[in-house]
């Protein structure tokens, strides 16, 4: 299926691993020009090289508002524009409300939702000016279903899911599409750290999946590609679980 993306750009953040990567990944394989960027010079420049011929590595941290507005621009300088901005970064320290003191929660909102809404500041409007562009933030399926001991990742991505659907609802009118994903259990480098190659510790995963498999980050890179894609054109505002069934509410 073509998607016709073939003369678009794109930045992707937070890609030099994860689903980050896989997403540019996707895209680089529909013929997109893509910026990515992670805080460690040599590790977002060997995620580029896995991406392929054209593919641009920078050096910026999405941590911060600054940081997130930073990488937007160095993504213009290089690419010219950017057309399609995939929003991402990584998540707080877990903890409950009772082991996560008030002061933890501001570095919590700049990282999963002051960061997204930097981004969209800095890319959106010359999207909207333009008449065309695709926003995808990945956020994570605790906004969907709260995980206990998450207590930082569910207050502040579900924030994020709040000004993704409002900005949504305003440029609509102007060709620019917004949406979430929110990704259930895959096998990233991360799950890898922590299972290795314990087959049974995998499969004691997998079984509390409808699916009884863990996601396939490729999978979920192409997910985010399609979101981009000029058939979805009338998907936006939409918040879409990625994982497998997990989520077992009807919303």
């Amino acid at each position: 299926m073509d998607l016709g993306l073939s003369t678009r750009t794109a930045a992707v953040a937070a890609a030099s691993a994860g689903l980050g990567l896989e997403a540019a990944r996707a895209l680089a394989r529909e013929g997109v020009t893509v910026a990515i960027c992670g805080r460690d010079r040599a590790r977002v420049e060997r995620a580029a090289a896995r991406i392929g011929e054209g593919a641009v590595p920078l050096v910026a941290d999405v941590s911060s508002p600054e940081g997130a507005t930073d990488f937007v621009a160095q993504a213009v300088d290089a690419l010219g524009r950017v057309d399609i901005l995939v929003a991402n970064a990584g998540g707080p320290p877990s903890g409950t409300f009772a082991t996560t003191p008030l002061e933890a929660y501001l570095p919590a909102l700049s990282l999963n939702l002051l960061s997204t809404v930097a981004m969209c500041h800095a890319a959106v409007p010359p999207m909207a000016a333009r008449g065309w562009g695709r926003v995808v933030a990945i956020t994570s399926a605790s906004v969907r279903q709260p995980i206990p001991t998450l207590i930082l990742s569910n207050t502040a991505r579900a924030g994020a899911t709040g000004f993704l659907k409002t900005l949504a609802l305003e440029v609509a009118p102007q060709g620019v599409t917004v949406n979430s994903v929110q990704p259930g259990i895959h096998a990233t480098e991360r799950f890898r750290l922590l299972y290795g190659d314990d087959e049974d510790a995998v499969a004691a995963v997998a079984e509390n999946i409808p699916v009884r498999a863990v996601g396939r980050a490729e999978d979920f890179g192409e997910v985010v590609a399609f979101l981009c894609s000029t058939s979805a054109r009338f998907l936006t505002g939409a918040a879409i679980p990625v994982d497998g069934g997990a989520s077992r509410g009807l919303q």
